[in-house]
């Protein structure tokens, strides 16, 4: 692909800048939530396995934990939420687990946390640095005229 020589942007660069804004700011809106998953810091409480649901592929099982998180200030308790982290093993039905909600609309959080966090991380900067390299046309050119 030819580049253009001084005629400004084309609608790729504009293109690509809009898309790495999009990434930036899909990440920057989960910054809080993620950083408080990180660290387990939300609304403590209990949450009871009621079943799993694994899928198989290439060689490798994942599997959801879904249940019920009763906050532990005896609040409204939320039904058919997930147990963010957990496997086959470590879901059992009508077993209780330690669990924080961060506000998450569909999941909970276990003591150990999450590390979601390297995921927005990349996103944002993934972002970051493709709108720098998407916004070079709009630079100015040193030692020639503009």
């Amino acid at each position: 692909m030819t580049r253009r020589v001084g005629r400004g942007p084309g609608p790729f660069d504009v293109v690509v800048l809009l898309l790495a804004v999009l990434l930036v700011w899909l990440g920057a809106t989960s910054v809080e939530r993620v950083a408080r998953a990180a660290s387990a810091d939300g609304e403590p409480g209990t949450f009871t396995a009621s079943r799993v649901e694994c899928v198989s592929h290439l060689g490798h099982e994942s599997c959801t934990c879904y249940g019920t998180h009763l906050p532990g200030d005896g609040g409204a308790a939320r039904e058919d939420v997930y147990l963010h982290g957990a496997d086959r093993a470590s879901c059992v039905a009508g077993a209780a687990t330690p669990s924080f909600d961060v506000g998450s609309a569909t999941r909970v959080y276990g003591p150990e946390g999450s590390r979601e966090w390297l995921f927005t991380a990349g996103m944002i900067l993934a972002g970051a640095a493709l709108g720098v390299w998407a916004s070079r046309p709009w630079w100015p050119r040193r030692g020639r005229p503009a």
